[in-house]
């Protein structure tokens, strides 16, 4: 049979009308400005975004893939997501600007979308921590660009220093993660598995954040609620573990909002703790203190890592720290990126400056049959002020609070 419908490469499904998204279009503006700006510093006269992060930020449209790709291009006059025919309105729906839809019956129709934008023959800016090897030379083959130029660095740099309207969102996420830990404090008891008490604290979460955001998409909160052996790494998933008295645990609620992470992350103990883990858990308690307490205008990553360092080194416990002692947050989740210039790490020289929200998150880990073998971690989110840090973080650290059941 011959088919005779019209089957386009590309077209523009915009069903329905816009809905709210994160901010208010002033805020898109403003960032698509300061990429513009970038652009022109970089040569670029065309973005092919292809990273979830750079998309949501500038855009406001966080695309869920399932093995298809996307972007978004930005011109010096257009900012236009690239989605596939699967997602049909939602796309255009949610995101700033316009939005082309691909069609799947051709191979790189997504190429052909983005041409359609950019056109050929132009200096084409990418990501070079994203963009695949096999889409790069797809890239090259369909756009035709005279060169082309790596906006990772500076994109990521943008990114780090959040707007007022930006660190109001994080403010959100800060406190819905606070109503998580507590409702996992009030699921923790022996004989109730880590599972169970990380639902506990998921639940609350969304119901939290659907009361506070009506309009938004609801997606990827979640909880790493681990015990015993099992905490002795930051990001090891839920188990079915059972908790018993005297177990370690690690309080970890992470809520996304319009892409935007947060986190809370307490040590626990079930009804006890023993003297050897308590002066673990007090100590590492000490550098969280001692480390929210350095972060302010002017000083490096660096120079707060190593600060840290000797701290825990005057205690013989440096050894038992596993990764960097805080990160950057804003578009950031275990799905995709992060900015990887704001972490708190010796090889990092990055200099913190007003506007940027970093947390604080000092870990040790004793190995099993050890005593107090287990993992230790607080973690709290800072925003970097004029003259200092302001800790929006409310739900309690150490001893007197989370020993619980």
């Amino acid at each position: 049979m011959t088919i005779t419908t019209p089957r386009p490469d590309f077209y523009r499904y915009h069903n329905g009308v816009k809905a709210p998204l994160p901010f208010a279009d002033s805020e898109y503006e403003a960032r698509l400005a300061e990429l513009r700006e970038r652009m022109e510093a970089a040569g670029a006269s065309a973005a092919v975004f292809t990273s979830m992060h750079n998309i949501a930020y500038y855009s406001g449209f966080l695309y869920c893939a399932f093995g298809r790709p996307y972007a978004l291009v930005v011109t010096e006059t257009e900012c236009v997501t690239i989605s596939a025919g699967i997602d049909a309105g939602q796309p255009w729906r949610r995101s700033y600007g316009d939005n082309i839809t691909y069609t799947d019956w051709q191979r790189d129709n997504y190429w052909r979308a983005i041409l359609s934008v950019t056109g050929e023959g132009q200096v084409i800016g990418y990501e070079g921590d994203h963009l695949t090897l096999m889409q790069r030379d797809k890239m090259e083959d369909f756009l035709k660009p005279i060169t082309m130029v790596d906006l990772f660095e500076t994109t990521m740099r943008q990114r780090m220093h959040k707007s007022p309207a930006e660190i109001a969102l994080i403010r959100h996420g800060a406190n819905v993660a606070d109503v998580g830990g507590y409702a996992i404090r009030d699921a923790v008891k022996a004989g109730v598995r880590e599972i169970d008490v990380a639902m506990a604290g998921r639940d609350a979460m969304e119901l939290e954040i659907a009361k506070r955001f009506p309009d938004a998409e609801y997606r990827d909160t979640w909880v790493w609620f681990q015990s015993g052996i099992n905490t002795d790494g930051a990001h090891n998933p839920v188990t079915g573990r059972v908790l018993e008295r005297g177990d370690i645990l690690s309080l970890n609620t992470f809520p996304m909002i319009s892409a935007y992470y947060t986190a809370l992350e307490r040590t626990m103990f079930v009804e006890e703790v023993d003297p050897a883990s308590l002066k673990i858990w007090e100590a590492n308690v000490g550098a969280h203190e001692y480390g929210m307490s350095l972060l302010k205008p002017g000083v490096s990553c660096a120079d707060v890592t190593h600060k840290i360092n000797e701290f825990f080194q005057e205690r013989d416990l440096l050894q038992y720290r596993t990764f960097g002692y805080g990160h950057s947050f804003g578009v950031l989740s275990h799905f995709y990126g992060r900015e990887a210039g704001l972490e708190l790490r010796e090889d990092i020289d990055t200099v913190l400056e007003p506007g940027m929200v970093i947390s604080m998150e000092p870990m040790l880990t004793i190995a099993d049959g050890e005593p107090g073998a287990g993992g230790y971690r607080e973690h709290d989110i800072l925003v970097i002020t004029e003259d200092g840090n302001e800790n929006i973080t409310g739900y309690p650290y150490g001893p007197e609070f989370n020993v619980v059941g």
